[in-house]
């Protein structure tokens, strides 16, 4: 083993080292849904983003903390990734971020200092284009490094958006490509191009910051971003907290070129097996689709887009802000409808 690679120290990179969506079913399960706390408006029920408390008539606190292993071996890249990421969480809720703490675990007797140094650095330089400070932390001695923040942000309480919201008759937008974690797979085996490397690294160091201007829209209904359980997990739980049904137009999902063929040649990250299993019947996949298409649309992204319910006759509209954003790729992916019967909440058509 490399000592001096971050990935040499994790099986799984970034989001995709997440705990298997079954499995964190069944840890939250007996876990209090709700404490006599009225100004709790967003707890853990719906598998939100972040919680949210009220602190006055109009305004609300949003909370979140988010941290992964790694999922490159630049440790100041490490360092701006895991903070983008994290500060999805709060861009994810239609809030402004406030202030951040760092979380960290880092092999101290098996990587140089300097490394920590640089993933501190890139985590500052991120924090800084959010234009929060970030003001101290918590570390250990840990065998694996994991870095993340806690952030805390603020929001109009009317304004807060979750994964509830959807409506039928919505427009599904997506701000950022797929393909993400079948990218970080190939960096571990030393067969990605440079030219799709840079590709990689602007996509999972972009702030969501649209989140904070899409929050304060009419229009939008709901919103979340892509993270380790891929879109079809995030869909899932979109379509469950809103009793709705999310039908996907694939062709019209944003997907980075080169995913498609490393996912052919067997390029595939465990946690995309893990959600394509763990969600079963509840993600409805064309018949002629083989598995190797279904693959990128369970892909865990790291930090990856927004996804976006709104008003259809506003779809163009946001799409258009969002490429003012630099969010080059954003598309209309799918609708919401009507949840009838036994039908599965998410399908993709081919």
């Amino acid at each position: 083993m490399d000592a001096q690679k971050l990935t040499s120290f994790s099986a799984s990179g970034g989001c995709g080292c997440k705990i298997d969506p079954t499995a964190l079913q069944q840890i939250l399960e007996k876990v209090p849904k709700q404490w006599s706390q009225p100004d709790l408006l967003v707890g853990i029920e719906n598998n939100d983003d972040a919680a949210v408390m009220r602190i006055n008539e109009h305004e609300s606190l949003i909370f979140s903390s988010d941290f992964s292993t790694p999922i490159v071996d630049d440790p100041c890249i490490y360092g701006r990734v895991a903070a983008a990421n994290a500060l999805s969480d709060i861009y994810a809720m239609g809030a402004d971020p406030l202030i951040a703490t760092a979380i960290v675990g880092f092999p101290i007797n098996h990587l140089p200092m300097d490394s920590m140094q640089e993933i501190m650095r890139g985590a500052v330089e991120i924090c800084q284009e959010a234009g929060i400070p970030l003001a101290g932390g918590h570390s250990i001695d840990n065998p694996q490094p994991i870095f993340g923040l806690s952030v805390i942000g603020k929001a109009h309480t009317h304004l807060v958006k979750t994964n509830a919201g959807a409506q039928i008759g919505d427009l599904l937008i997506l701000t950022k490509p797929l393909g993400i974690g079948i990218l970080a797979s190939a960096i571990k085996i030393n067969t990605i191009r440079e030219n799709t490397y840079q590709k990689f690294i602007h996509h999972i160091t972009q702030l969501n910051k649209p989140g904070s201007w899409l929050g304060k829209q009419q229009g939008v209904h709901a919103l979340t971003d892509i993270t380790g359980f891929g879109l079809a997990g995030h869909l899932f739980e979109m379509a469950k907290a809103g009793r709705v049904r999310m039908e996907i137009n694939t062709a019209a999902v944003p997907v980075l070129e080169e995913a498609w063929s490393l996912v052919r040649e067997g390029v595939v990250p465990s946690g995309a097996y893990r959600n394509m299993h763990s969600y079963g019947d509840s993600i409805h996949f064309d018949d002629e689709w083989n598995i190797d298409h279904q693959l990128v649309f369970t892909d865990p992204q790291t930090n990856g887009g927004l996804l976006i319910s709104a008003v259809a006759e506003k779809a163009d509209y946001f799409i258009e802000k969002l490429k003012e954003f630099g969010f080059a790729e954003s598309a209309v992916v799918g609708r919401v409808t009507a949840l009838n019967g036994t039908e599965a909440p998410v399908v993709f058509n081919k």
